[in-house]
């Protein structure tokens, strides 16, 4: 996204609040199940996911039947923003409808926006008073989400490398870009605004040079002056540019960055846990490509999100959604669908789930920026460092 001036941006979200004021339905060619708005019943929840297919398919597979069966009457609706491309115009009829006090078409949603929309306060106040599933969460990983997000499920950013090519992969961060440098053509990382794994890896590099009193204010408000830290960050990574694949061939995403890996392109890259060990377990990533993380400082990760707009007029059912969603029978759903981290106590789990975690700890992994950091983050990579 490229720098506007304060009236292009007045202008910009004075058009986004009278499109949300009209009612105007986002076009993003998700697929939908149901209507969003289709019914008023009390026993009705819209759930609105702003995030990539495989979200789509843990509701539309297994949360949603599932809850249903349990809960004869109830009926759930499924929409999907792919990879989040209207957020800002989901953001504003979320405002636009709390200030006029009207049904915003969602009960819950599902996006990394949540935390923002929660301290505009555009979401309902939770708590163990009203979502009791919440009294078994990490006190940290609920703070993380403002007084309205209901951390649901897990992920971190790991270093995946193909253990043909590489018997010792790197621990720390300046093991990592050592390696890099002498390995040259076989790291890659994707463009940070096109995937959370190529933005965990440019975050951490620039976190290495950003004082820790610095980083913790970027991760929970718009500490947009504290950006001119990332100077010698931005400076190292476009120095690695020679050094990467295709001497400085970003992929176009996640999934990109895996299918290189699994493909023996590159011997080594950033990958989201959850996307990571689907992979693994469906046989798209050969049994060879391992995975670990690094430290001083770890790649980042963190809980995902759901808010219940402060306007919804099914509140009650979709509270009772979100405390499904947090019940031990859903967790593992998430486990087994997505990979993802149970946010939940492992002592509330199955034998099999606490093995496969208990060496992750889940409650503590390192916070990503504050979206508004994380767009600056993005805009300042795109302007520094493509290119030799």
């Amino acid at each position: 996204m490229t720098s506007r001036t304060k009236s292009t941006v007045a202008l910009a979200v004075a058009a986004l609040a009278s499109i949300a004021l009209a009612g105007c339905a986002q076009s993003s060619g998700a697929s939908t199940q149901g209507n969003a708005t289709a019914s008023p019943a009390s026993n009705t929840v819209n759930v609105f996911i702003s995030g990539d297919t495989n979200i789509q398919g843990l509701w539309q597979k297994s949360l949603v039947p599932a809850f249903e069966t349990a809960n004869p009457g109830y009926t759930v609706n499924v929409t999907l923003d792919l990879h989040g491309a209207h957020d800002a115009q989901t953001m504003a009829k979320l405002t636009s409808a709390t200030t006029a006090k009207q049904d915003p078409g969602m009960d819950l949603i599902d996006g990394a926006f949540i935390p923002t929309a929660s301290q505009a306060n555009l979401l309902t106040t939770v708590s163990a008073k009203n979502l009791q599933a919440l009294s078994g969460i990490s006190k940290s990983v609920v703070e993380a989400g403002g007084t309205g997000g209901i951390p649901y499920r897990g992920s971190s950013v790991l270093l995946a490398y193909d253990s043909k090519t590489v018997s010792s992969p790197p621990k720390t961060l300046n093991d990592l870009l050592a390696w890099i440098k002498a390995n040259p053509g076989k790291f890659a990382y994707n463009s940070p605004s096109t995937g959370g794994s190529g933005g965990a890896f440019v975050s951490t590099v620039l976190d290495s040079y950003v004082p820790a009193a610095d980083r913790a204010k970027m991760t929970v408000g718009n500490a947009s002056s504290l950006e001119a830290d990332w100077t010698q960050g931005f400076n190292a990574l476009k120095g690695l540019n020679p050094y990467l694949y295709q001497k400085g061939v970003f992929p176009n995403g996640n999934q990109q960055v895996l299918d290189l890996l699994a493909s023996g392109q590159i011997s080594m890259a950033p990958v989201w846990s959850d996307m990571f060990t689907t992979g693994v377990t469906n046989g798209a990533i050969p049994a060879a490509v391992k995975s670990v993380q690094i430290s001083n400082p770890s790649f980042t990760g963190g809980a995902a999100y759901l808010g219940i707009p402060k306007t919804s007029p099914h509140q009650a059912a979709a509270l009772k959604l979100a405390n499904f969603v947090l019940s031990p029978a859903a967790q593992v759903m998430i486990v087994a669908q997505i990979s993802g981290f149970p946010v939940i106590g492992l002592d509330k789990l199955p034998a099999d789930i606490v093995s496969r975690f208990k060496n992750a700890d889940t409650a503590n992994l390192r916070a990503p920026y504050f979206a508004a950091i994380g767009k600056d983050m993005n805009n300042q990579w795109d302007q520094k460092v493509p290119g030799q």
